[in-house]
């Protein structure tokens, strides 16, 4: 079996999580990392043979990958997204795949014109619990209203990681793609207003780090969404993911059995637990759908590199898959922008 070459660059939480996530797939053989001080990285035994590089551009030319992992800081998606392309490789990028939308439809016409793969890591998309929620939701009528949140209270490491990102991006953008993404999937109409608010709450970051968005769809959906990340935020109320329609609504819910669940627990941030779906009509009870039996954050990882395996092996269309990419960038990077200006900015 030929298997394929990967480079994993960057190996922060979300790219050691991909990187590993190769090694477990029979077809994927890691053959390099990439990343800063990476002499002074420890790494674990399944990545312990790969050759190390701090170098991105060098680790590109000498292992001339069949597949290029790119989990790096968001300022450098784009740049090391197109270089992997043009040199032959597939790419897996973390989101958010540009700094810009205009640099993001760069990535995707590269994509388009080398004939590469180009999957954008919503690890959301790959969630069966997620995927049945987008289901349930599209059952509701229209117009769809979506109440969508997530805040961090995030200390040491996380917090250091955090401040990192607000370097590149303040939360509804970085965090904001996966959930205005599952909105976009929600209603198929076009997002045409977007306003946004912005709040600094620390002055260990120049960005602000709190932010809420409103979206407004042309089939007169609307969406909302909220995320902070630092030490001063409320654990209440954290996580709320509801969907509401002319025929009902739908929620993610933790069942009473979850326990004392942190905001900046990772598996927290994919984990359903519950979903409870409301009918209108009351033609039947309230449902709870238990999703208590579902893939952790490491095996949603490998999900999505064997999604990216079948795009390469099956030859699928992913024109769908970057296009939408480019859409959920465009919403939250004009709520930065309303954020920044005070406008309502029209798409």
């Amino acid at each position: 079996m030929n298997k394929k070459r990967v480079l994993a660059v960057g190996l922060g939480n979300m790219g050691m999580s991909h990187a590993l996530a190769y090694t477990r797939i029979p077809d994927y053989d890691v053959v390099g990392v990439c990343t800063r001080n990476i002499e002074k990285k420890s790494l674990p035994e399944p990545l312990a043979k790969a050759k190390r590089y701090p170098d991105y551009e060098r680790a590109l030319a000498e292992l001339k990958p069949d597949v290029v992992s790119v989990n790096t800081m968001p300022d450098t998606h784009a740049e090391y997204a197109i270089k992997a392309m043009e040199a032959g490789a597939h790419v897996f990028v973390e989101k958010p795949m540009a700094l810009t939308v205009e640099s993001a439809e760069q990535v995707v016409e590269t994509a388009k014109r080398t004939r590469r793969k180009l999957v954008i890591g919503y690890i959301l998309r790959q969630h069966p619990s997620w995927i049945r929620f987008i289901e349930i939701a599209r059952q509701l009528g229209t117009p769809l209203v979506f109440r969508m949140n997530l805040n961090q209270q995030s200390n040491g490491e996380t917090w250091d990681w955090h401040k990192r990102l607000l370097e590149s991006f303040p939360p509804i953008v970085d965090c904001g793609v996966h959930y205005v993404d599952v909105m976009c999937q929600m209603t198929k109409a076009r997002p045409v207003l977007v306003h946004a608010l912005g709040a600094r709450l620390t002055d260990e970051a120049a960005m602000y780090n709190y932010g809420v968005l409103q979206v407004k769809f042309e089939d007169g959906s609307v969406g909302w969404y909220e995320a902070g990340w630092g030490p001063m935020m409320s654990e209440t109320a954290f996580f709320v993911k509801d969907v509401i329609g002319p025929k009902g609504s739908v929620s993610i819910v933790m069942a009473e059995s979850a326990g004392d669940v942190k905001s900046d627990d990772i598996n927290a941030h994919t984990k359903t637990n519950q979903i409870l779906w409301h009918h209108a009509d009351m033609s039947k009870p309230d449902e709870r759908i238990d999703m208590t039996d579902e893939p952790d954050h490491d095996a949603l990882c490998e999900r999505e590199q064997r999604y990216l395996l079948r795009a390469i092996d099956e030859d699928l269309d992913l024109t769908e898959h970057m296009n939408d990419g480019v859409k959920s960038l465009k919403i939250v990077i004009a709520a930065d922008e309303s954020v920044r200006t005070g406008q309502v900015v029209t798409l």
